[in-house]
């Protein structure tokens, strides 16, 4: 089955199944994102107390952990639910968000991918060299580097952890060491309204629940949110009426037509 196909069948089982979706994430897009993941067909839950983690992962057919407002707390969390998927072979993204800008932010996305069996980590391009690299920085949570920096790292760090990596850009990258697909839908409005590589991650998320192959879910699921900015983008022009057409976008974007709009290379 092509990757067309693939995505299609992915977007089909996840409206029909409507997994639950366990989102350990950030303040700035929780709303945002769990409009988006019942948008696309997903049920979203939102829980970060220690004290309910693993209960609820328990019943989730995907964990996603995010690292954009940090605090010691919630590293606990992520970690707790992320042990309590790995147990349960539940698939697992870490969005290390601004990773290499602040000690904080780095240990805790290496401890987490030290305690947890992830399926997928995305990131911009210098968050995933952060991983391999000590000395790369980042500025604050933009990338300064670009996805063709990072290819080789990625490819290297995703065979060593044995997980698949994928960079977001404006060409999307997405590996497991050995396999590589570039995903060049999307729009550069995209780049101007606030979380939407964390609501990648979640939709990612979404797919991962419905595809067993984190590869082509990572990858059907980044052509799925990029061709909803290209739809969005044609009755939307400016930032804030964008962000609202997506989630239109998402919700409305047919199995057939991310059949026939998806772009893949690889």
């Amino acid at each position: 089955m092509d990757l067309q196909e693939r995505a299609a069948q992915n977007l089909k089982k996840l409206r029909e199944q409507k997994p639950l979706v366990h989102n350990i994430t950030n303040f700035v897009v929780m709303n945002y994102t769990a409009n988006a993941l019942l948008a696309a067909g997903a049920s979203p839950v939102m829980a970060h107390a220690p004290n309910e983690v693993e209960e609820m992962v328990s019943f989730a057919g995907a964990l996603v952990l995010n690292i954009g407002t940090l605090t010691d707390d919630w590293v606990g969390s992520m970690v707790s639910a992320g042990r309590k998927a790995t147990d349960l072979q539940t698939p697992i993204i870490l969005d290390p968000v601004g990773s290499g800008a602040t000690r904080l932010r780095t240990s805790a996305a290496k401890e987490i991918i030290d305690k947890t069996r992830l399926s997928v980590i995305r990131g911009n391009a210098s968050e995933v060299l952060s991983l391999r690299d000590e000395s790369s920085t980042t500025k604050g949570v933009d990338s300064i580097h670009s996805v063709a920096d990072a290819a080789d790292s990625a490819r290297a760090l995703a065979g060593e952890l044995q997980t698949v990596l994928a960079i977001t850009g404006p060409t999307d990258l997405v590996t497991d060491g050995t396999r590589v697909i570039r995903v060049r839908n999307g729009h550069p409005l995209m780049g101007s309204v606030t979380g939407t590589g964390c609501t990648a991650t979640a939709i990612i998320g979404a797919f991962l629940a419905v595809d067993s192959d984190p590869l082509q879910a990572t990858a059907t699921a980044l052509a799925y949110f990029g061709l909803a900015g290209e739809v969005a983008s044609k009755s939307a022009s400016a930032p804030g009426s964008f962000m609202i057409a997506v989630l239109d976008a998402l919700y409305t974007i047919t199995p057939e037509q991310l059949k026939n709009g998806g772009q893949y290379d690889g």
